[in-house]
């Protein structure tokens, strides 16, 4: 594990696999450095990349900061860039889509940017807050569910993995889902035509229509960007069937 300091202060936890250009992982909610798609995705990547994974605020050995704003995660992530000594790739899931399209625009640099399913923006303004207080209500297993049906998991698979071994993991996760909820609470899909880098945009052929549109929709406003769709599941396609699309885009 490395560590390096944002510009608050915080602490963020990061790991680097492989040798080659620079490529940055940027999860989505419920996972951070270790568990979740980007574990197995580094992997693949770092056949031919020098991969770099990290934890977001608030998520794993990463510290965090009372006083929230998307601000700070994006100087997140420019911090662990800047450990590349140069502009790196990034490839953001879901609301780490979002996160990565903020960084381009604040001129982070970012040299190509892959986005996995950006979720629909202002969706639901107001789940972020509601969040925020079932949390501060210590009711962090609501929050967990509240989120999940939020993002279009069936009531029937929420209520099935209400028992799950992973679910102590996911309500330790609880308050972040806030940050997340943040991320893509704002319908500013318009700031995103001034992103300049060459973009591409991916989803899976079995996602729901609202991510395949909410994707479709970025891809239409960042200039010039490109869409793929792929084989794979519920907002996920393998590690196997994305790596080399990945590396075709960042060789």
């Amino acid at each position: 594990m490395n560590t390096v300091i944002s510009g608050d202060g915080t602490r963020i936890a990061y790991d680097q696999v492989g040798e080659g250009p620079a490529v940055v992982l940027v999860d989505g909610a419920m996972c951070h450095r270790g568990a979740g798609p980007n574990t197995p995705l580094a992997a693949e990547l770092a056949r031919g990349f020098t991969v770099l994974t990290y934890d977001r605020r608030g998520r794993g050995d990463s510290g965090d900061n009372d006083a929230y704003s998307v601000a700070r995660e994006v100087d997140d992530l420019a911090a662990v860039i800047g450990r590349t000594g140069g502009g790196a790739g990034a490839v953001g899931h879901s609301s780490g889509a979002v996160l990565a399209l903020e960084a381009a625009v604040a001129g982070v640099p970012i040299a190509r940017l892959a986005l996995f399913e950006p979720p629909p923006l202002g969706d639901d303004a107001g789940l972020a807050d509601e969040l925020d207080k079932l949390v501060e209500e210590g009711r962090r297993g609501a929050a967990v569910e509240a989120f999940q049906l939020a993002v279009g998991i069936p009531p029937e698979v929420v209520a099935s993995m209400a028992g799950a071994p992973f679910r102590p993991a996911l309500e330790a996760l609880a308050p972040t889902l806030v940050y997340d909820a943040r991320v893509t609470g704002t319908d500013t899909l318009s700031r995103y035509a001034a992103v300049t880098v060459p973009t591409l945009l991916i989803d899976s052929e079995a996602s729901p229509e609202r991510l395949r549109a909410s994707t479709e929709a970025v891809a239409g406003t960042v200039p010039g960007a490109r869409r793929r769709s792929l084989a794979g599941g519920f907002h996920d396609v393998e590690a196997g069937v994305l790596a080399p699309v990945l590396a075709g885009f960042f060789a």
